[in-house]
């Protein structure tokens, strides 16, 4: 199975840099050939955008080795990876309201200063 994933990665990366961007994950979903081979590897490929940020390690590229042990942790139904894409939501949303409450101390650090 993980020699599979990454032969269809090394199909998939048209520029041959090792990486794969959203541009070329599109163009790959859109060749029928590799989008059905995408799902004999069990990967639901009609949810591409979610699947890619799901992969993705936050540097909008993909590599061999995030596709192969994302794709591994996504093998499955549709649920797994309908899991997988809130895990990651949860994820931002936890990232973003620690930076607002990291924020919202220092202002009531400001408001509780004393005034010279």
């Amino acid at each position: 199975y993980t020699q599979k994933l990454a032969d269809f990665f090394h199909a998939a990366d048209t520029s041959g840099d090792g990486h794969l961007t959203m541009a070329e994950f599109d163009s790959v979903l859109s060749n029928k050939h590799l989008k059905a081979y995408l799902a004999t590897l069990e990967l639901d490929a009609s949810k591409a955008r979610e699947l890619f940020a799901i992969l993705d390690d936050g540097d909008s590229l993909i590599s061999v080795e995030e596709f192969v042990t994302g794709a591994i942790k996504l093998k499955g139904t549709a649920r797994s990876q309908d899991v997988a894409i809130l895990a990651k939501d949860v994820s931002r949303v936890h990232a973003k309201l620690d930076t607002m409450d990291t924020a919202l101390q220092t202002i009531q650090q400001c408001l509780h200063a004393p005034v010279h």
